[in-house]
């Protein structure tokens, strides 16, 4: 099958280091897994390298690109390749079905959100970002073209909640401070993080502004971080336990 353009990222060139730096997170996993309820069959759309898919449970997973599928680990079935608006399953083929951080890349966001809602006979789990929150990270302040990035690719919550069930609950899911899933949100707490190209490259925003805004962001943080100025307006942070943001975690029922 050619995938060819199944979202608005290029995995195949940029996603190289996300199994060494987008692990699943076991507290924001845990939420995600008691989302899904008794289920036995759930299908994790999105996939790719496997973060967040529960161990205990038969679980199909479907991801378009080669270079995400490769990074699985080797104690996980292989993935389907399939995108979220074409899934060659039957209807309600699964007892539950799961998207992670994904939605935002998709190429049809509705047509992928009523796949998992056809495909699926119980809960619908997706967990996503707020784009109306995403100014609430210090991180607006040092590079507002990434927000602004983000909260283009994001779709809005209402939407979601709109094609994934007539019982849709919205639940906020705090960051703690070691996550280990690097997403930007996570280093709320651990600004220096930022200044890693290689943790830079496993979060998808940065290739959507230019290299100068990148590179004036990065400079600014330095400057800041080598002079006190970040720890004089958000040092608190460093020892908040968690910081509840943007993070959403949406669950439709059908």
């Amino acid at each position: 099958m050619d995938v060819s353009g199944a979202g608005d990222f290029d995995y195949e060139l940029h996603g190289g280091g996300y199994a060494a730096h987008r692990r699943a997170d076991p507290r924001i996993e845990a939420q995600v897994h008691a989302a899904l309820g008794g289920a036995r069959t759930v299908l994790n759309v999105g996939a790719g390298a496997g973060s967040y898919e529960p161990a205990d449970r038969y679980v199909v997973a479907v991801e378009p690109s080669a270079a995400m599928r490769a990074q699985r680990p080797r104690d996980l079935a292989p993935a389907v390749n399939a995108t979220a608006q074409d899934l060659p399953f039957d209807d309600d083929a699964f007892d539950a079905a799961m998207a992670t951080v994904t939605v935002h890349q998709w190429s049809d966001v509705q047509r992928g959100l009523r796949e998992l809602r056809r495909v699926t006979r119980g809960p619908v789990v997706v967990l996503t970002f707020d784009g109306d929150a995403f100014d609430l990270l210090w991180l607006a302040e040092y590079t507002p073209a990434l927000v602004e990035a983000d909260r283009r690719r994001f779709p809005d919550i209402d939407l979601i909640c709109a094609l994934i069930g007539t019982r849709v609950s919205v639940e906020p899911v705090p960051i703690p401070m070691d996550c280990v899933d690097g997403f930007t949100k996570a280093y709320y707490a651990r600004p220096e993080r930022f200044l890693d190209p290689a943790v830079r490259r496993a979060q998808s925003v940065w290739g959507f502004i230019s290299d100068a805004d990148e590179t004036r962001a990065v400079d600014h943080l330095r400057r800041d971080l080598g002079s006190g100025s970040w720890d004089r307006r958000h040092g608190h942070l460093r020892t908040q336990p968690e910081f509840v943001g943007a993070l959403r975690l949406v669950v439709g029922h059908p």
